[in-house]
Order: C-alpha cells, then structure tokens, then sequence
C-alpha cells in the first residue's frame, strides 16, 4: 500500500516538475503518505474560537520610503538552526518559540534554543493540546503566565506528549512581557518583520506545500489557517517575484534547507496561504 501511494506521488511530482513552475517538488519524508495522512499529522494549528483583534495596524504609508528591499533575520544572528516536530501536530509551538528566540536575541545579543516540549507537555489548560494542535498567541500568553520559558538543553523535544516536568519549567532562561497581533494584511507584516522574527499561520494543505523544493511558492492554498510557521524575512527574485522567507518545523532535508519561499504581494491582502491573517510576536522587556 505504501508503494503505491509512493508511486501514485512521484507521478504527480515528475508531472509537476516537467512544466514550467516558480517552484520545484520532489520526493521528500512525506512521498508516502497521502495528502489526508499529511495534513492531519503534521499540520497542528487551531483557528482560535474567536476572531483576534489585531493591536496593531501599521501607518504603512509612513513606513514604505524607509522599508529596506530585503531583511533575513538569519543574517543578524537572530534564528536557531531549523528543528523538527516529528510525527506531532506540534508547529504552534515551534513557531512561538522561533519568534521569542528572535525577540530574546535582538534583545540580548545571544541566541538561546528554547523548549517546545515544554509547551507541548506543560501548556495544556488552553486551547492547546500538545501533538493535536495549537495556537501561537496561547502558547504567549502561557509563557508570560509561567514567568518565562526553559531551554531546549533542559527540556529536550521528544515529539510526543508526555507529564509535564514542573521542575523543568520553572527554570527559566528567557522571558517575555507581552506578545501583540497585527493587523491582517501583507503591508502591516511588511513594517513587522523589520522589527523582529513572526509567528504566522498558512495554509499548508496543498500537494505542491507537501513535497515543496524550492523556489518561490505560488502553489494551491486557500485560507484555512492549519500550521504555525515563523517569518523570518522577505526579498525579491533575479525575476521580479517578490517572496516571503518562512521558517518551517519539518527538519532540513525538507524545502530549501527547511525553508520556504512563499509569494508576496497577493491580489488578495491575506496573503498567499493566508500568511497575514494570523500574524503575532512576542514582546521582551529590554534587559
């Protein structure tokens, strides 16, 4: 059965792949599972019950003459090595995390690896329900309450739930003092991410999502809002397709060393995938 799902898979991705395309796929981690077994194992954010308000919606006009061309957090030292969330509906938490990593080093100048585990075992009087999925601003909003998060030599990811280590948790190596929601269009995540790493919420149900390559995403995506991922920049092809540069939790040997390029400047100002609909980052207090 695997075989032929296998198959059935490296059919479309050599299809796809013989036409002309702004990315590539190829036969990843994922070519033997089909889309549905995809989707409901690795792709783990939950809609929040009620629409966000977004705090802020950015005077973008004022902004636009003193926008650089391109940002990449990675340059300024503020993104930890791509991670993976195994076989656990996980993301939610390793796009919080990614974020309050960016924060914390922009802050601090140092770059600490924080704990996902901690959340997915200990962050559970929420909406959140470790490896069944998760909300980024939740995850916020228990790390502020908990006084701070632990680091990931402290509390390794094992990809699956288990007791929460009270102990573990207490020992904090970072902290935030509040998170804020932007408003949910690609300009307000433009002035955004020149201020610090995002954690935002995409649709990643397509084929061309499942077994992405490279290049600049244009694929099949609606807005059904179903993983949490981190922004970490935006720049322009040699071509002129303008993108959004996207730190995923799926390991390395997936996209671009574990990224993805997703298109900027939709017809439709939730962005491709919805990437601006549900866009938030951590605040830290200066230290």
């Amino acid at each position: 059965m695997r075989f032929g799902i296998y198959q059935s898979n490296v059919q479309f991705i050599d299809s796809f792949n013989s036409v002309n395309h702004s990315y590539t796929v190829t036969d990843n981690a994922f070519a033997d599972m089909t889309n549905q077994e995809f989707t409901s194992t690795y792709l783990g954010y939950k809609q929040p019950r009620q629409q966000d308000v977004a705090d802020i919606d950015y005077n973008v006009t004022y902004y636009k003459s003193k926008l650089p061309v391109s940002v990449d957090w990675r340059k300024n030292g503020a993104v930890t090595p791509v991670k993976n969330q195994k076989d656990c509906g996980s993301c939610w938490a390793f796009a919080a995390v990614a974020a309050i990593e960016g924060i914390n080093q922009i802050k601090t100048g140092e770059l600490v690896s924080l704990s996902e585990q901690a959340l997915v075992d200990c962050d559970v009087y929420s909406d959140n329900q470790g490896c069944g999925g998760g909300f980024m601003n939740n995850a916020f909003a228990f790390i502020i309450e908990n006084g701070g998060i632990t680091t990931q030599e402290n509390y390794p990811y094992i990809g699956k739930e288990q007791s929460c280590n009270t102990r573990k948790l207490k020992q904090h190596a970072v902290t935030i003092s509040g998170y804020e929601k932007i408003a949910p269009n690609e300009e307000s995540l433009q002035v955004a991410i020149n201020k610090q790493p995002i954690s935002v919420a995409i649709d990643a149900s397509g084929y061309g999502f499942q077994f992405y390559s490279a290049g600049v995403y244009t694929g099949y995506c609606g807005h059904r809002l179903n993983h949490g991922v981190t922004l970490i920049g935006y720049d322009v092809e040699e071509n002129g397709e303008k993108y959004w540069l996207v730190k995923n939790s799926w390991g390395t040997k997936w996209g671009e060393g574990g990224y993805i390029k997703i298109k900027r400047g939709s017809n439709d100002n939730r962005g491709t995938c919805g990437i601006a609909m549900q866009a938030s980052y951590p605040l830290k207090d200066e230290s």
